[in-house]
């Protein structure tokens, strides 16, 4: 389908977002990118992921360490992807562009390419978030029946039960698969990608070739290859697991919308700032733990909102975007839990699985 567009009417309501949110930064006095912190969270993250890596592959711990080890490795993995690589890539992370930008292709050395991931999430996930046929993030079919539009199959009726077992699997289809199809068909779903530069050329093949090197070819040669397969699929399997529910909360679940465009004007009935509003939801974002973890992706309404301001000021916006869509009887979705939100993940898959198409 062809990408729609978002009306422009006469409401205000992403006006006065803009306009409170940065009238918060002009009186505090800070940029909106990140601060120290999180460069100190950066080099903790990186320095424990390195640390795990050369102990696994050069010292070969016994078993049950090994395996502890794997699983640690894939949180890391992940984390780095949450803290680090996100904000990098929005641009976020620093007032550097150069530190961005360095901060951005270290998804290249988690296996991603950089240049596929910008491309799926930060022009066509970000601007057209659960829309069927165009936002890639719920496009599973036909393992998954994310939304009424998508075609019910008989195993649907179970997705809620395997789904578990089928988000293990992110990491390896994600870096083996999904990039390569991007890549060669020049298309994201239905979207065409933009013409890649002989440079972005070569950053993609040396990204995946360094990767494999590093995480495949050297570990066979030092451990044996039944070692590597191993402990690479339980680190591989963790990463994607921890990173499909993060992401998965914040927009398939009951109170998420699915809007798709009228059909004679291909245009969305709403615009653009109140749509991301209506397709995404937040959840524990009291947990002060867990917000450090995931990098703010537990308050996904702010992200979607302004994700150029870094996550480490999510949870003072939060409270201006939250009254700002009380002000203009927007719902603002939150979950208070995070087990909240699984329960709200499974029990809309649960739907989808027996839900007629509309």
């Amino acid at each position: 389908m062809a990408t729609p567009k978002f009306i422009n009417n006469s409401s205000t309501f992403h006006q006065e977002l803009k306009q409170r949110v940065n009238q918060y930064f002009a009186d505090v006095k800070k940029p909106s990118t990140g601060n120290i912190k999180l460069f100190f969270k950066a080099i903790f993250f990186f320095t424990a992921y390195v640390a795990l890596y050369v102990h696994l592959v050069y010292f070969t711990p016994v078993a049950w360490v090994a395996i502890i080890e794997c699983v640690l490795l894939g949180c890391f993995t992940a984390a780095i992807g949450f803290n680090v690589m996100h904000d990098g890539g929005h641009g976020s992370f620093s007032k550097n562009k150069n530190v961005n930008k360095l901060a951005a292709v270290s998804v290249n050395f988690l296996g991603a390419s950089s240049i596929m991931w910008n491309q799926k999430h930060n022009i066509i996930h970000h601007t057209y978030t659960n829309i069927d046929g165009v936002d890639d993030d719920i496009e599973i079919k036909p393992y998954l029946r994310m939304c009424t539009t998508q075609k019910l199959y008989k195993v649907h009726r179970f997705q809620h039960y395997y789904v578990w077992f089928l988000y293990t699997l992110l990491h390896l289809i994600w870096i083996f698969l999904t990039d390569y199809q991007k890549y060669f068909k020049k298309k994201i779903g239905t979207v065409p990608i933009k013409k890649l530069t002989v440079k972005e050329h070569i950053a993609f093949w040396a990204a995946k070739v360094g990767y494999a090197f590093f995480f495949i070819v050297l570990p066979i040669y030092i451990l044996g290859f039944t070692t590597w397969v191993v402990g690479f699929l339980i680190t591989s399997m963790v990463t994607g697991f921890v990173i499909s529910i993060v992401f998965q909360l914040a927009h398939t679940v009951e109170d998420t919308e699915f809007p798709m465009p009228e059909v004679s004007s291909n245009k969305i009935e709403n615009e653009w700032a109140i749509h991301q509003v209506q397709t995404t939801a937040n959840f524990a974002t009291k947990n002060k733990l867990l917000s450090w973890l995931v990098g703010g992706l537990n308050f996904q309404i702010e992200h979607h909102l302004f994700p150029k301001i870094s996550h480490v000021h999510y949870p003072a916006i939060s409270k201006i975007i939250k009254q700002t869509c009380l002000d203009f009887d927007i719902k603002y979705i939150e979950y208070p839990k995070m087990r909240h939100a699984i329960a709200s993940h499974a029990a809309y898959l649960r739907r989808m699985g027996r839900a007629v198409a509309v």
